[in-house]
């Protein structure tokens, strides 16, 4: 059999980083809509029959009604595609949720909490929802697979190997578990990222769209092919814009006006949304805010300062005055465990530049 599994799109996620620059977040919200249509012609294009999604398809706090109405839609256009969505943390089948109030396709099939399953000639298809934006009471063990002969599939959105003991559990499940219930393949949600267990088919494909700097790389959708022996795995590229990371040495840099000039003068791709990583020895006062703000390129959405003090701190430190006493107790903070690294190198920084 041939299927699409997808997951963590997260329809009208805020981008609350992105909507800071300007329009950028409306345009990231546009872009997800592009890479759900682009993934439907897909389905039409290669005729495929189910539609796995396996939770966080939106933002349950920021959903629009327009927004459902979108994909529920494009739904319609595929009929003869069954789609199975098991929702999520951020989806959860809640009474308010649109899951719940809103007259989905007729080829929709949306798993709620309690474990059920869809029968069809050659395959099995179980599934299992969040009630909550919370969810530690799925039970892999109690399932019975009722016909072993067929390909039987099980969607669910799961922290894998994840603490059972988290204060904001987010349906942790062993591995071990999962190999044991029998399943020919797992069509898991939640972590963003693309990660693929061959040997026993427990798959994640990732966030459909890159959501923020945790995310760089390749974004889509994962297109299998499944027997009882084997799953041919392609994936399928559907965000345009990705989240890339630059990296500047501001060890020459000995004015705050040079430096902008020299991010401003960074050679980097349009279609990418970057974080410029500043390393080497500081010269000057890191100002995060105020860099931000004189920022000309539009794609340029975030900076970190990973630079170092160009100072010879253990000699200042011997000082006997008031710059060799404010190191010194710095120093005593850092070694005593009452700040972090960072702290200390901003304090440093700061404070030297004061005194």
């Amino acid at each position: 059999m041939r299927f699409i599994h997808m997951a963590d799109m997260h329809f009208d996620a805020p981008f609350a980083r992105l909507s800071s620059k300007g329009k950028l977040g409306d345009k990231r919200r546009l872009e997800q809509r592009a890479a759900f249509s682009k993934m439907i012609e897909y389905i039409k294009k290669e005729e495929i029959s189910f539609l796995f999604i396996s939770g966080d398809l939106y933002e349950h706090e920021y959903v629009r009604k327009s927004t459902i109405e979108f994909i529920n839609s494009l739904f319609k256009t595929i009929p003869n595609t069954k789609i199975f969505i098991s929702p999520g943390n951020h989806d959860p089948f809640l009474t308010d949720s649109p899951y719940n109030t809103c007259t989905w396709s007729e080829n929709v099939y949306i798993f709620n909490h309690s474990v059920s399953i869809h029968e069809f000639e050659d395959v099995d298809i179980y599934g299992f929802g969040f009630a909550d934006f919370y969810c530690d009471d799925f039970e892999i063990e109690n399932i019975e697979i009722k016909h072993p002969e067929k390909i039987n599939i099980l969607i669910i959105h799961a922290d894998l190997d994840a603490s059972t003991k988290s204060e904001k559990p987010y349906n942790p499940i062993s591995t071990s578990s999962l190999i044991r219930s029998g399943f020919d393949y797992f069509a898991l949600g939640h972590i963003h990222k693309r990660e693929h267990d061959k040997t026993d088919n427990i798959i994640y494909p990732g966030s459909s769209i890159s959501l923020g700097f945790d995310e760089l790389g390749d974004h889509g959708i994962l297109d299998i092919e499944l027997t009882k022996k084997e799953a041919k795995i392609d994936f399928i590229k559907l965000d345009s814009m990705n989240f890339a990371e630059a990296e500047l040495d501001i060890s020459d840099i000995r004015a705050f006006e040079e430096l902008i000039e020299k991010i401003n003068a960074l050679e980097i791709e349009e279609n990418k949304l970057y974080k410029i990583i500043l390393i080497g020895n500081k010269n000057i006062e890191i100002n995060i805010n105020k860099i931000i703000n004189l920022i000309l390129k539009e794609n340029i959405i975030k900076i970190k300062d990973n630079s170092k003090i160009n100072k010879d701190i253990y000699e200042l430190k011997k000082e006997n005055n008031l710059k060799g006493l404010f190191i010194s107790e710095l120093f005593n903070k850092f070694e005593e465990g009452k700040i972090t690294e960072e702290e200390f190198q901003k304090a440093l920084e700061i404070g030297v530049e004061v005194i």
